[in-house]
């Protein structure tokens, strides 16, 4: 990475669903645009035929991630080598192996969530094989953070979620200086997703990249 990309911190907004919601981020523009597949206890659900369709209008510069809870490999490598999405999101009991497996397959990327209770659970992270680990609070939509206190002086890529929001994402950019901040919750209204809280997220983030 050269200076300018080790300090930008990348968003990406996740839980889209409508075409509306590929609307919206194409407006935006974060860096990547996430899309829980095939899980149906969360209710930002959709199925891989559903996602191609959304992406047909997703803008090119976004990143379309596919997130999976403990799916079989083979349903993600599909998925990835048929262009459907570009990078694989975790959040299940994906071991070593099996992300190691997607990775040698396809060839695409790989994010690993962990969830963030204990400084050991920091250091189980930095262990995975993934291409990017995720630090979460782990509660799943709470919108509630992690002690932040937590995380070291992190080389290694990783994404932040949990808990962020206009109140604390300038917080997050400055302090933590994550690769990049996942949002999800915070940018919906009654459970869908929000436009104008979209744009004040990136725009929020963009600007005090800049700073």
């Amino acid at each position: 990475m050269n200076k300018e990309q080790q300090q930008r911190t990348k968003i990406k907004i996740c839980g889209l669903k409508r075409p509306e919601d590929i609307t919206y981020v194409n407006e935006a523009k974060p860096d990547y645009c996430g899309f829980i597949i095939e899980f149906p206890k969360s209710t930002r659900n959709v199925t891989g035929d559903q996602v191609r369709t959304l992406i047909a209008n997703l803008h090119p510069d976004i990143i379309p991630v596919g997130v999976f809870v403990n799916a079989s490999p083979e349903r993600v490598e599909e998925l990835l080598l048929d262009g459907t999405i570009q990078i694989a999101q975790f959040h299940g009991q994906e071991d070593d192996d099996y992300i190691r497996r997607i990775q040698k397959s396809t060839g695409h990327q790989v994010i690993k969530a962990f969830s963030i209770k204990t400084a050991q659970d920091i250091e189980q992270a930095l262990q995975s094989p993934a291409d990017y680990i995720l630090l979460d609070q782990g509660g799943g939509g709470t919108g509630k953070t992690f002690n932040w206190s937590l995380i070291p002086e992190i080389t290694r890529l990783f994404f932040l979620a949990g808990g962020l929001g206009p109140e604390n994402l300038e917080q997050a950019v400055h302090m933590i200086r994550p690769y990049a901040v996942d949002l999800s919750s915070s940018v919906e209204t009654e459970g869908v997703k929000d436009r104008q809280k979209i744009l004040e997220a990136v725009n929020l983030v963009y600007k005090n990249n800049k700073i």
